[in-house]
């Protein structure tokens, strides 16, 4: 497999013919100042704004705005790392402000570190945000009835044949309201700027950042997480000459990502889900009715699942009942799935969240759609905290299918039949979750003005750190392989054995000191080596990460 990934890679080039490691642009700059305190309250940190071009090809389009935001090295500086916190859609200035200190003991305190709102994102940057309806309720109008909204009913892996017809029969109408919601974003502010969001254009803006802060042509040094880590690989192999110390974590493959329509490959990113859910189970059990509210005397891993895949035929059972029910089988699977990220939250939900799921779904307590808010965004957008529209957000999809592959004549019958081979063969208790903004990419209206496809095996003028999570549920283990396979020695892989969404989503003094260590002075460890959680951390009350990784039952959810 890895052989024909790097036969890809080889053959593949940017889809807009350029040079890929140069912008030829004269580099604006930046004035520092106060950060608005309705944005950022730390006083430490400083905020600025950088001009950049909206297309590096063609300087007459016009230029963005960057907002930037800046910790200062608590020790002799030895340079700037610029970070990005994933998403896409994820803001610098918001992830600085409330993780100043964690980023300035991973670079050792010798860096200035620089987050940013990428374009396409937020409300300061410009372009930022996307919206694509005035208000809430014309999204609800549009999507009334669909899954969009109620997400998908099924259990046993659609074990009934009716909820495969079901799904499907929705499938013309949800495509023509993919449609239209591409054209209502084309009709948006944000419309005239879509085909000039995407990853090869905020590569350029972190180069021309870098230019603006340390010089022309200096390394860049970069630390990315999650979608973060699809900006570091296109960096890394857009600009090699200029690769400084860079750390990546939970990786997207990039060229699995290039390569493939993901709105019916949205699998490949679960291969994990099965697993970790186990181990959520798993740690419940092993914490007991002490530990974990769903535990009874004597229950193991299997009785948890019981209980849950009852909760689930409840829901189901309910919304069959009453298409109006206001709390369904999948909007409960769907916010499933987002509580594997944050191991260090698993506790809260199966002691408080879990409890009260089953009291509504069983009649016991009133309706709370609270339980569920995250589920009920668009597309699996967040609902804008920086704005006053109340409609969901449609950044991380403006982004992520503007990278997309050109449409291969996809209909939305093919993406949900997608979804259920992934249910029924890889991620059996999430692999029914919608909406994602990676489902309507095969009906984005628009592609970026540059999309990078490679090669992906560049040499690389400094080392890189990847890292990875043994179970991480969206960025897999494998995605990490590929990536240090393709970069060879210019890359060493370190994993962390650990269940969330990268390494950061759990305490390692060990992964923390190899980070730091690397940024302040270079050095990498062996390739391939393994960290481990810290004991003191407690997933549940007395249970840690290593003993629920030991007592993870063999066969199916």
């Amino acid at each position: 497999m890895l052989h024909s990934l790097v036969a890809l890679t080889l053959a593949a080039s940017l889809v807009r013919s350029t040079r890929a490691g140069s912008n030829n642009l004269q580099t604006s700059q930046i004035k520092w100042g106060a950060c608005d305190p309705s944005v950022v309250n730390d006083t430490s940190l400083s905020c600025g704004f950088l001009e950049v071009p909206l297309d590096y090809q063609d300087p007459s389009v016009g230029t963005a705005r960057l907002a930037l935001i800046k910790a200062n090295a608590t020790g002799e500086r030895q340079g700037t790392v610029l970070f990005n916190p994933g998403g896409p859609g994820g803001s610098g200035l918001a992830f600085l402000n409330d993780n100043k200190d964690l980023f300035l003991r991973l670079t050792g305190g010798v860096y200035d570190v620089l987050g940013w709102d990428p374009r396409g994102v937020g409300n300061v940057t410009v372009p930022g945000d996307t919206f694509c309806f005035d208000n809430r309720e014309e999204y609800e109008a549009l999507f009334n009835g669909t899954v969009e909204l109620t997400g998908i009913e099924e259990i046993g892996n659609f074990a009934n044949d009716s909820d495969v017809q079901a799904l499907l029969d929705q499938a013309s109408a949800l495509q023509q309201k993919y449609e239209e919601v591409g054209q209502r974003c084309l009709n948006s502010p944000n419309g005239k700027y879509l085909r000039y969001l995407g990853t090869a254009a905020t590569v350029r803006d972190m180069a021309s950042i870098a230019d603006a802060l340390d010089g022309p042509e200096t390394p860049i040094n970069y630390l990315g997480i999650s979608y973060g880590t699809l900006i570091g690989s296109w960096f890394v192999n857009m600009f090699p000459e200029r690769v400084g110390r860079v750390v990546l974590d939970g990786i997207i493959d990039p060229v699995f990502f290039g390569t493939h329509e993901i709105s019916t490959h949205f699998e490949h990113l679960l291969v994990s889900t099965d697993t970790i859910y186990k181990a959520l189970i798993t740690g419940c059990a092993l914490a007991g009715p002490a530990g974990c509210a769903a535990a009874s005397e004597g229950d193991g891993p299997l009785d948890i699942d019981a209980k849950f895949q009852a909760l689930l035929k409840a829901a189901y059972d309910a919304a069959k009942a009453n298409p109006a029910a206001t709390l369904t089988s999948g909007q409960i699977r769907l916010q499933l799935y987002f509580e594997l990220f944050s191991p260090t939250n698993w506790a809260h939900y199966m002691n408080t969240v879990y409890p009260a799921l089953v009291a509504q779904v069983t009649g016991e307590a009133p309706n709370n759609t609270s339980l569920v808010v995250q589920s009920r965004g668009s597309s699996g957008q967040r609902l804008s905290q920086r704005a006053t529209n109340t409609s969901p957000l449609y950044t991380s999809a403006s982004i992520y299918c503007a990278d997309s592959p050109d449409s291969q004549g996809t209909t939305m019958a093919d993406v949900l039949e997608a979804v259920v081979a992934g249910t029924r063969n890889v991620a059996h208790m999430l692999g029914a979750i919608l909406p994602a903004p990676l489902y309507q990419c095969s009906f984005w209206p628009v592609r970026s003005v540059e999309r990078y496809q490679g090669p992906f095996n560049n040499t690389l003028a400094n080392k890189i750190l990847i890292a990875s999570n043994t179970l991480d549920p969206v960025t897999s283990l494998f995605g990490a392989e590929v990536l240090a396979g393709l970069l060879r020695e210019d890359a060493v892989l370190v994993r962390m054995n650990a269940f969330g969404h990268t390494t950061l989503a759990v305490p390692s003094k060990c992964m923390e000191g190899i980070i730091a260590a690397y940024m302040a002075n270079g050095t990498l460890p062996a390739n391939g080596t393994v960290c481990e959680v810290d004991a003191d951390f407690e997933v549940f009350h007395g249970v840690d990460t290593a003993t629920i990784l030991a007592e993870l039952p063999d066969g199916g959810v």
